[in-house]
């Protein structure tokens, strides 16, 4: 019988093949109390599960050394890197031990207790990939369990024989038919796996937009679908299944039908996708000779080779926080961070490259020196600029790093979340005091623009205080709707009503636009609005021309942009901001 499960849409295009089934092995974790003279037994066994699994990563990073970033994308690299972290971290080696030593749990179930234990604190998190960074600890469990169970590969293609269905007939059986992989959740050794696999897309019960397997599925261009829920209970291994990533639905059991109706929408955009590609040298100008910067936003030094590919003329966005991130007690020091900043802008050629302070809270794990409590609301709390004024030699770290990079190209260095003058003031006395520092040391920097981000509505409410200290702003758009509208992003009971639409969060966007371009400063949008090709029309209309987004979004973007007449979206674009139901004027 055919049915559907929604999740999140994460990377775009639709795959049709049998469902490969990989079952989460904590479902069926034994619970028992242990005798007091096999405690050391326990724990010896869970050390000898974990360091299989260290040994494994290590054989995949040995692996991804010797491939080609085609075929093993620097996201993967990096988060192989978070999951050695994590497999060595102290608060789940101590804690395991404490619940067999203690508690007298068996192994397993120490392992499990502690992951909640944890899991629990990263709940708590403000910052959106860092809470994600969760899947990244269960899965550092789901593979020591594997091995404490001798189930050490996770991925195998089924061995079940063919279901001939009236499916068959529109899908030739006597050659190979792609297979797409149904699980809980993906660590990135699984998705290494998947890679050199013949796997043409996959859905997972849980995940969300920024979750590692969203990240590593658009960097390699397959349909993905996250936090379907339930999918993998509901999928039988070898079922025919439909991945619709760009509406985020998985379809089990279609029929010949509706097999025939994405049979012909997956022919229609991968001739979408090739048409596409030609647009990557076209310059982005609108019909009325309006040229647009499409910039790209990237998490790390080697993503400059993709943003360039994909035709980027800057990257507007450089996240510095992922250099931050799966650090136990020691943060990157000056000389790493410059090496690559430096990287980044090498990597360029020349193009601009805007850097962003770290976007971190205090709430966040990266120091175990950091203070253990948490904050009642993480995202009103110590986090971005004010997390980086409350430790000012860290912060003082960062910029040297930067300044000495922009001795090597263009580089911006962008500030987020300010909302006070007196942040203004003590940001840019302290830029001021970094470059002293290298004036002392005899160190060599470059000049670089200052911008701001506006993602506070205090913020947005006093631009020109703002035009007054910095040579451009950009506005993102994702923590602006948060904070206007009072609602948690991560919180499922009032997700429905974050509305980039709504009339308040495009007066404040609108505004920003409007004073930046009258001051003749720079201005963009880095936020998920920038990369939505439906709502560029509208971002042109409101004056922006600048946007930035991930590189897989650059080239819809830029058709939107050859199709449009500002002239003619302008007046079109007042009306849209100045209704009641702008979703309604935009769809109309």
């Amino acid at each position: 019988m055919t049915f559907s499960v929604q999740g999140l849409p994460v990377a775009r295009g639709i795959a049709i093949g049998r469902a490969v089934l990989v079952a989460s092995s904590r479902a069926d974790v034994a619970h028992y109390f242990i005798e007091p003279a096999n405690v050391d037994a326990e724990i010896e066994r869970v050390r000898a599960g974990r360091n299989a699994v260290v040994d494994e990563i290590h054989r995949l990073q040995q692996s991804v050394s010797q491939m080609g970033p085609k075929d093993a994308p620097h996201e993967l690299t990096a988060l192989l890197d978070v999951h050695l972290m994590l497999l060595q971290d102290e608060m789940l080696v101590s804690g395991v031990k404490h619940w067999i030593t203690n508690r007298l749990y068996n192994a397993e179930w120490a392992l499990t207790t502690q992951l909640e234990v944890i899991a629990r604190q990263f709940d708590e998190m403000e910052d959106e990939y860092l809470r994600e960074r969760k899947a990244d600890l269960e899965q550092v469990v789901e593979r020591i369990l594997r091995y404490m169970k001798g189930v050490a590969l996770p991925i195998t293609p089924p061995t079940t024989p063919h279901r001939k269905t009236q499916q068959d007939l529109l899908l030739d059986d006597t050659v190979d038919v792609p297979l797409v992989l149904i699980a809980h959740d993906l660590s990135p050794a699984d998705m290494l796996q998947f890679k050199q696999s013949v796997f043409a897309g996959f859905v997972t019960d849980v995940g969300g937009k920024t979750s590692h397997t969203a990240i590593v599925a658009r960097s390699l261009d397959i349909p993905a679908v996250v936090g379907a829920r339930s999918a993998s209970q509901l999928v039988r291994q070898d079922d025919w299944v439909i991945i619709d990533g760009d509406a985020g639905v998985m379809i089990v059991d279609p029929s010949a039908i509706i097999l025939a109706e994405y049979g012909f929408k997956q022919r229609q955009g991968q001739l979408e996708r090739e048409r596409l590609t030609r647009l990557r040298h076209t310059p982005a100008i609108t019909m009325d000779g309006q040229k647009v910067e499409l910039l790209a936003n990237i998490e790390m030094p080697e993503d400059a080779a993709g943003a360039i590919k994909a035709g980027a003329v800057g990257v507007g966005l450089f996240r510095s926080e992922f250099l931050f991130m799966g650090r136990t007690g020691k943060l990157p020091d000056e000389e790493e961070q410059y090496q690559a900043y430096r990287r980044a802008v090498e990597g360029m050629r020349g193009l601009p490259v805007t850097i962003r302070t770290v976007d971190i809270g205090a709430d966040k794990p990266l120091d175990k020196s950091q203070k253990d409590g948490t904050s009642l609301n993480p995202a009103l709390g110590l986090r971005a600029i004010r997390w980086s004024l409350n430790d000012p030699a860290m912060f003082l770290t960062q910029l040297r790093a930067i300044l000495r990079a922009a001795a090597h190209g263009q580089v911006n260095l962008l500030i987020p979340m300010l909302a006070h003058a007196s942040e203004i003031r003590q940001t840019l006395s302290l830029i001021d005091f970094a470059r002293a520092e290298l004036d002392n040391r005899g160190v060599p920097y470059g000049p670089v623009k200052l911008g701001a981000m506006i993602e506070i509505p205090a913020a947005a409410l006093m631009l020109k205080l703002f035009l007054k200290h910095f040579d451009f702003l950009s506005i993102g758009t994702n923590d602006l709707i948060q904070y206007t509208l009072a609602i948690d992003r991560a919180d499922e009971a009032v997700a429905h009503l974050y509305d980039p639409l709504h009339p308040a969060v495009l007066r404040l966007v609108a505004d920003t636009i409007a004073e930046c371009n009258a001051q003749g400063k720079g201005v963009s949008v880095c936020g998920e609005m920038a990369g939505d090709a439906s709502h560029t029309r509208l971002l042109l209309g409101l004056g922006l021309r600048s946007f930035s987004m991930h590189p897989a979004q650059i080239l819809a973007v830029k058709q939107e942009v050859l199709r449009s007449d500002t002239s003619r979206l302008q007046p079109w674009a007042q009306r849209v901001i100045e209704s009641d139901d702008p979703a309604s004027v935009l769809s109309a």
